[in-house]
């Protein structure tokens, strides 16, 4: 018999049967109100029925037209419907599968661009699984153990993690962008470095939000010395930090951005934005993949588009948003050191009375919530942040009532 790898492990104990909305119903019938929508995918909740009925009339016309061989309408459609959405100047897009070939689609970009040979990426990042992607990422070792030696030519500076540090956010702020400063003169020089590729809110890096100053400084560093600013809005984009990408919350402009998770509601579908005048200058034959820009997929992305701006989903999110965060902070008990997120982004990060991680208590925290119908997730270095990540279409009543089986199980642990 054939089995799953034994490396790999499930979060949540449920086997599912089916989704509907913001819950998932396991083979045994009992109902789970999913926090964690999968991993940020599910934005328009399991199964809405215009993303059904899209992918559905789709597989009955056509599955698979692969895109540098032949051209379809979804994908055309997709193409123009993106273009009401994307920054300003962001004209010209490429599909993908994954978050990670998105990552290194974006890379090739910049490294051809400007011809020069280094990235910078910031501490906690978490940008993918793949070689040139899991060299980039910073988030926890285990993205990248075990299969050294990795790709060259990237450099790591610090994210203004104020907690971590235990600084204001200004503080945390001036020492990431001095650091940066000091990394120009002693790692890699200004003209040798294509590219910042940095989230707007770290992901699996713990939840957590940068700020205005430090984007700006980023921005401002990119266009003294040529520099192309690169945003990975792979979890952070399409209405999940209540604005449709999230480095809209800090007025600054971005030269790329990488797409996926909640663009096409649980199908495989990525890309890469810039302006036309960028995307030109990545060599011929340089992008593209069988898979990519995918018929069905991208039937259900535009799908998904509609959905989200008919039903107000970004705005749903800013206002559940403040609602989740405000509530999850009232819950706290002592063993949660620290409370914070953007918009449907909310981690709880665990720490001891000494104020040191606490994986055991969050992991019991997660597991307990499971028990109780409530499916979370936990990310950060040490995984002692418990994550939550509900769809954007949940609704008052579904927020308070994860708050309050959250509530039951900080009273417990």
């Amino acid at each position: 018999m054939s089995e799953l790898s034994p490396v790999l492990k499930q979060a949540t104990p449920v086997t599912v049967d089916h989704g509907e909305g913001c819950y998932l119903y396991g083979t045994d019938g009992r109902r789970y109100l999913d926090f964690t929508a999968g991993i940020g995918v599910t934005s328009t909740g399991h199964c809405h029925p215009r993303v059904v009925e899209a992918a559905r009339a789709q597989v009955g016309s056509l599955i698979h037209g692969q895109y540098t061989t032949v051209m379809h309408r979804p994908l055309l459609e997709l193409t123009e419907k993106l273009g009401t959405v994307l920054p300003a100047g962001l004209d010209s897009l490429f599909f993908a599968n994954s978050g990670s070939e998105a990552i290194e689609s974006a890379l090739r970009l910049v490294r051809q661009a400007t011809g020069r040979p280094n990235v910078i990426v910031f501490h906690g990042g978490f940008h993918g699984r793949t070689v040139a992607a899991a060299t980039m990422t910073t988030s926890g070792t285990r993205f990248s153990a075990g299969f050294s030696p990795l790709m060259g030519g990237v450099h790591v500076a610090p994210f203004p993690t104020a907690y971590r540090y235990g600084w204001s956010e200004e503080q945390a702020t001036e020492f990431a962008l001095r650091e940066l400063d000091y990394l120009f003169q002693t790692l890699s020089a200004p003209a040798e470095t294509a590219a910042f590729i940095v989230e707007p809110v770290l992901g699996e890096g713990g939840y957590i939000p940068g700020n205005t100053a430090f984007f700006q400084g980023l921005r401002e560093r990119a266009d003294r010395h040529g520099i192309l600013l690169v945003f990975d809005e792979i979890q952070t984009g399409f209405g999940r930090t209540g604005k449709f990408f999230g480095h809209q919350h800090f007025d600054v402009r971005p030269d790329v951005i990488t797409i996926a998770k909640g663009l096409a509601s649980g199908f495989p579908l990525s890309g890469i934005a810039a302006s036309e005048e960028l995307m030109s200058k990545a060599w011929p034959g340089s992008q593209g993949g069988t898979y990519g820009g995918n018929a069905v997929a991208c039937a259900a992305a535009v799908a998904t588009l509609e959905v989200i701006e008919s039903e107000g989903l970004v705005d749903n999110a800013a206002v559940r948003g403040r609602q989740l965060i405000e509530g999850v902070r009232k819950a706290a008990t002592g063993a949660v050191g620290d409370v914070r997120g953007l918009g449907l982004l909310v981690g709880s990060e665990f720490t001891t009375p000494a104020g040191e991680p606490d994986t055991a208590t969050a992991s019991a925290a997660q597991r307990l919530a499971a028990e109780k119908g409530l499916l979370l997730l936990t990310c950060g270095a040490y995984s002692n942040v418990v994550r939550m990540i509900p769809p954007l279409v949940v609704s008052e009543s579904q927020v308070d009532d994860a708050l309050a089986l959250w509530s039951d199980v900080l009273d417990e642990i």
